[in-house]
């Protein structure tokens, strides 16, 4: 796989310009804040209207009201695809494409997508191109540490207090807010978008047991 491959052609959408520092304030005061929400209306398929609400302190800088990307327009793509108009999910995005596991997508899912930030915060860039371009089967493993059988609501994933990941991770959650915590690690901060088949959680930082390396250089060692 090149890096060709992976920046492959994303649809054109009206992305919404996050600053870091209006990201970062989102994400640092997500945990403790009131939670905001999105809602929009789609074809229900009967003739009526169905509603969808997203919930969580990162919502209000996602595409919204009819743009590009807003979560109505989401219900009738399938999983892999809707994450492509979340703009805030490039990085999760290109791991599922790199690791050939779009078609579990197309099952009943719960996908727990960390932003590109937590991706940024959990791993250095080389670390991450090498994830991407080589050491794939590690990615993979990585992945399915974000998925759960099932399209869950955040609402069902509070109730059930423990979900096991398709990667065989046991996970608690508890409820915050209208949003869930995910084994102390990580939160919501966008939940409930709805696919084809599944639910989709943005969350605020990465799952799984692979090393954090996120500040090191290419040897290994801190940077300076």
């Amino acid at each position: 796989m090149t890096d060709s491959d992976l920046a492959a052609p994303r649809p054109p959408a009206r992305r919404i310009l996050l600053t870091g520092i209006a990201l970062a304030s989102t994400l640092l005061t997500g945990c403790t804040t009131g939670t905001t929400g999105a809602t929009g209306a789609t074809g229900a398929g009967d003739g009526t209207l169905a509603t969808v609400t997203v919930t969580g302190p990162l919502c209000d800088l996602l595409p919204s009201d009819g743009e590009p990307g807003d979560p109505a327009s989401l219900v009738d793509q399938p999983a892999d695809r809707a994450l492509q108009w979340i703009p805030v999910l490039t990085t999760f995005e290109a791991a599922v494409r790199a690791t050939g596991l779009a078609e579990e997508l197309t099952g009943e899912v719960t996908v727990l997508a960390p932003t590109d930030d937590a991706f940024a915060a959990k791993f250095s860039r080389t670390n991450l191109d090498e994830l991407l371009l080589r050491d794939t089967d590690e990615l993979r493993g990585l992945v399915r540490d974000h998925l759960v059988a099932g399209a869950l609501p955040v609402a069902d994933l509070v109730a059930a207090g423990t979900v096991t990941t398709v990667a065989g991770t046991r996970l608690s959650v508890t409820g915050v807010g209208q949003g869930a915590r995910l084994d102390d690690r990580a939160e919501t901060v966008c939940a409930d978008y709805r696919a084809v088949g599944a639910r989709i959680h943005v969350i605020n930082a990465v799952l799984g047991d692979l090393p954090t390396t996120a500040g090191q250089d290419d040897d290994g060692h801190p940077a300076h």
